[in-house]
């Protein structure tokens, strides 16, 4: 997994399992690998991992069953699409429309460009 500098690298491992439970690799309710499996699919210290499911089960994302392991809490995909849009909203929209009205890109080329993507991601 390459990592960025601009963000701590247990939040990114976080983002990748969020971003797995949405894509369906990880069901609600289903096992997630031990710490030490997905550390070692991430290449880093199983502290590191510990450190992201710790972060990612007060969240409410995953919760430990003793004895048994990690698993994805029902619900977990609407949550993570719920903090996520509100992440963006709160903290990038903003950045994103300055960028925008800076930049004088009109409502309509917007919207083509929304447009065009939202087909792109359907194929």
């Amino acid at each position: 997994m390459n990592f960025k500098e601009s963000k701590a690298i247990y939040l990114q491992i976080a983002d990748r399992i969020c971003d797995e439970i949405l894509l369906g690799q990880y069901r609600e309710e289903e096992r997630i690998p031990s710490v030490r499996e997905y550390a070692a699919v991430v290449e880093v210290n199983a502290n590191t991992v510990m450190r992201s499911y710790d972060y990612l089960q007060t969240q409410g994302i995953i919760h430990i069953k003793r004895g048994i392991g990690y698993f994805v809490t029902a619900g977990a995909r609407e949550l993570i699409h719920f903090l996520r849009k509100e992440s963006f909203l709160t903290e990038e929209a903003d950045y994103f429309f300055k960028q925008i009205y800076m930049l004088g890109v009109t409502e309509e080329e917007l919207m083509a460009m929304y447009r065009a993507y939202g087909k792109k991601q359907k194929k």
